[in-house]
């Protein structure tokens, strides 16, 4: 595993399953709640992601990055997708309260976005970041509205990802020789073009902690008498998105609110509106055969379905703060690190030093530039 300076790991047991995290040297443990920020990662990734956002955030916060079951550090449990999400959150929770840290801000980024939306329809939360979300109402297979295209989720879940990305990620594939190479992944759907880093090996390395076990990534499919022929499954972490398991449209009606800051890049190929992860999209521009239409299978309109539960939840007396970063990719985090950084540090109140920003007054901020 590598860590950079002042970045350490450890092992947390809980009543659940053993968890990896990456903590910060010089962080108090006595830390308050409201200065004490939670980060979780995308699938296909790592608590190694965060490393350069927990080096650049203020010394007085305690930041703490969490290794989802099946990634990392963290036990390689299987998922139970017929709970959507819960596993993971279950396991957020539960490492959590073996850290005795009773409520925080989370921070979620893809996969990570849909732990913390589920967890906060479970348990209290002091703000909610939601970085290239995955929509409320899950991975494929809906209308703009949230409701189902087919009653088993045909096109979703574990049978949409190409076997040989996960035959190099099983041969710990650093190579750039192949699309489906780990590398070529990152560098085709988690970021813009424009982005280059010397730490793409890290960001490779956390890639390849993804284990391919048995009820981890991606998870089984099911046959379908549905276009265009498999369904999602019940066991693994693309079918814990299938909507007919995940669907958190329902913290619309929370109460209290807590604060969301949505940040995403227009530039997201992996989730967009046109997101071409989405079977049904790549049915329409003609990658799959005898796609039946945008009547029968629309494309998922990801971004547009976000804004729309957002805007529900900013109506229903919620604050909601949308960065939106032009040219950005799945990974602002990385490609833009000062406005993510400004961002999270006002979403939180965070306000311990004088250049800090305060929070924000209106509901909806949307920014495009630094």
């Amino acid at each position: 595993m590598t860590l950079f300076d002042g970045i350490t790991s450890r092992l947390v047991e809980t009543d659940r399953l053993t968890v990896g995290i990456l903590e910060r040297t010089g962080d108090d443990a006595a830390t308050p709640p409201e200065r004490t920020v939670v980060l979780l990662h995308d699938s296909l990734s790592s608590s190694l992601i965060w490393q350069e956002l927990m080096q650049d955030l203020p010394s007085d916060l305690r930041i703490i990055a969490i290794d989802l079951r099946g990634f990392g550090a963290t036990e390689h449990a299987p998922v139970d997708a017929t709970r959507g999400v819960r596993d993971f959150s279950d396991d957020v929770f539960a490492t959590l309260a073996a850290l005795q840290i009773p409520v925080a801000h989370l921070v979620g980024w893809g996969l990570g976005g849909a732990v913390v939306m589920q967890y906060a329809l479970d348990h209290p939360v002091l703000s909610m970041t939601l970085q290239a979300p995955v929509s409320p109402y899950g991975f494929g297979g809906t209308r703009r509205d949230g409701t189902r295209l087919t009653d088993d989720d045909a096109g979703c879940g574990g049978g949409t990802i190409d076997p040989d990305l996960i035959q190099r990620l099983i041969d710990r594939d650093t190579s750039e020789d192949a699309p489906t190479s780990p590398r070529n992944v990152f560098r085709s759907f988690f970021v813009a073009p424009e982005y280059s880093s010397p730490r793409e090996d890290v960001w490779v390395e956390a890639m390849l902690t993804t284990s391919t076990a048995t009820g981890n990534y991606p998870g089984d499919d099911a046959p379908s008498p549905h276009w265009p022929g498999f369904a999602a499954g019940t066991t693994g972490v693309l079918n814990a998105l299938a909507p007919r398991y995940f669907d958190t449209s329902a913290m619309v009606d929370l109460s209290p609110k807590p604060p969301i800051l949505w940040v995403h890049g227009t530039a997201d190929t992996l989730v967009s509106d046109t997101s071409f992860f989405d079977t049904r999209q790549r049915g329409a521009a003609g990658l799959l055969a005898d796609w039946p239409g945008a009547e029968e299978a629309p494309p998922q309109q990801m971004v547009t379905q976000t804004r729309d539960v957002l805007e529900a939840y900013r109506s229903a007396g919620g604050q909601v703060t949308e960065l939106r970063l032009e040219g950005a990719g799945h990974t602002p985090h990385l490609e833009r690190p000062a406005e993510v950084r400004r961002a999270l540090l006002s979403a939180i109140g965070y306000i311990g030093q004088p250049a800090s920003p305060a929070p924000p007054t209106e509901a909806i901020i949307i920014s495009s530039s630094d």
